[in-house]
């Protein structure tokens, strides 16, 4: 029986993901695995605990804060910067064409890179993630560009023997098509979380927080985390 693995944050993007998977596999061949990278807060990671459980899929949990402890990513607790406010077409041109400040060091190809290695060792022929077209519009996260996923999908299946396929179902896709397909499977958007600030309600004046709110009017439905 196939197997697969799915990136999962516990934010709307992976979640789509994790249903894609879960729908093609079935629950119980499918693994998610959540990455700790000494992010902020912890409040995408419970969300994640608790998509799992809806799904009734196996959780794996990794700790890279190590990693990333000379970079001065926003997200990150060490980070001697705020996470900045406002569409990412406005900080991308304060930036200057240089990625935001949100943008996580080659995040997606150290995920990646782990993800295949446990893909192998659990017999998993498939590893999918949600990075989407509008994530790296104007170079605002450069390791969810087509470009970068293509090398990173040719070096995995020629590092894994050709046993692990990279699967981005959204590489192509806006985040309002990412809305519309998880719509189309019934994703439980309201266990989701996407703001980068930890709260019990979203802050609504991040980028993602932002990107999200146009993604679910696009389609002509309410966020459900705005709706108490």
């Amino acid at each position: 029986m196939s197997k697969a693995i799915v990136l999962f944050s516990g934010g709307l993007d992976s979640t789509t993901c994790l249903a894609i998977a879960v729908q093609k596999y079935g629950a119980e061949n499918v693994i998610a695995l959540s990455v700790y990278y000494g992010q902020k807060h912890d409040r995408e990671l419970r969300s994640a605990r608790n998509v799992c459980e809806y799904y009734g899929v196996q959780r794996k949990e990794l700790n890279l804060e190590e990693i990333f402890m000379e970079s001065n990513c926003s997200l990150l607790k060490k980070s001697t910067e705020d996470v900045p406010a406002g569409e990412y077409v406005e900080q991308l041109r304060k930036r200057k064409g240089e990625p935001v400040s949100t943008y996580v060091p080659f995040r997606n190809g150290l995920f990646l890179s782990c993800a295949a290695s446990i893909a192998v060792a659990n017999d998993c022929d498939a590893v999918y993630y949600g990075a989407h077209a509008d994530d790296s519009a104007g170079n605002a996260y450069p390791d969810c560009s087509e470009v970068f996923n293509e090398s990173i999908r040719n070096a995995i299946w020629e590092g894994s023997g050709k046993k692990v396929a990279v699967v981005a179902p959204f590489i192509n896709r806006t985040k309002a098509e990412v809305v519309r397909k998880g719509l189309e499977l019934n994703v439980p958007y309201e266990l989701t979380w996407s703001c980068y600030e930890g709260g019990e309600k979203p802050c609504g004046i991040c980028g993602t927080c932002l990107d999200r709110q146009k993604a679910f009017e696009e389609n002509g439905v309410e966020d459900p985390l705005w709706k108490n």
